[in-house]
């Protein structure tokens, strides 16, 4: 009976170690286009459509969370509105520069600004760009847009950029 009763408690007390802090709640990116809006019939245009070259949005930066690379729904329409654009300007190519503050070591902030970059450009492509119009880089904590060491300047840092080429 001592064996059961240590072997249970020896169980609980792994199992209260291995339990992992919750993090912030972190949305997937949604395509641009429903289901829907994708089958729904589309209508001729009444008078012909001249192409226009638009402006490429003056908004690019994604901020994220700490140590989150999932664009936040907050940011979905900026990177949504650069998407469109690259799917009207078939010429048009960007960079997109993922970032990080500096806690974590050289190499995590690395990879985290290259995982923030490539959900950034997965983004675009759903929202209609073409992947060949589309770099990606990481500069991890080595580009920061504000240099104090507080959380204030920290979420600064905490980016991805999309600069034209």
């Amino acid at each position: 009976m001592k064996k059961i009763f240590l072997s249970i408690v020896l169980v609980n007390l792994l199992a209260a170690c291995a339990s992992e802090t919750p993090k912030e709640a972190v949305e997937e990116p949604t395509p641009a286009v429903t289901e829907t809006e994708a089958t729904a019939p589309v209508e001729p245009a009444q008078a012909p459509v001249e192409t226009v070259e638009a402006a490429m949005p003056e908004e690019r930066s994604v901020y994220f969370p700490f140590d989150v690379d999932a664009v936040q729904a907050a940011d979905r329409a900026i990177v949504q509105a650069h998407g469109d654009y690259l799917s009207k300007n078939a010429d048009a190519k960007v960079r997109v520069e993922g970032n990080a503050d500096e806690r974590g070591s050289s190499e995590y902030n690395l990879a985290l600004g290259q995982r923030r970059a490539n959900n950034v450009k997965k983004l675009l492509i759903l929202s209609g760009a073409q992947a060949s119009q589309i770099e990606t880089m990481s500069f991890g904590e080595e580009k920061p847009r504000c240099a104090e060491h507080n959380e204030s300047c920290w979420s600064q840092n905490r980016r991805a950029d999309i600069v034209a080429k």
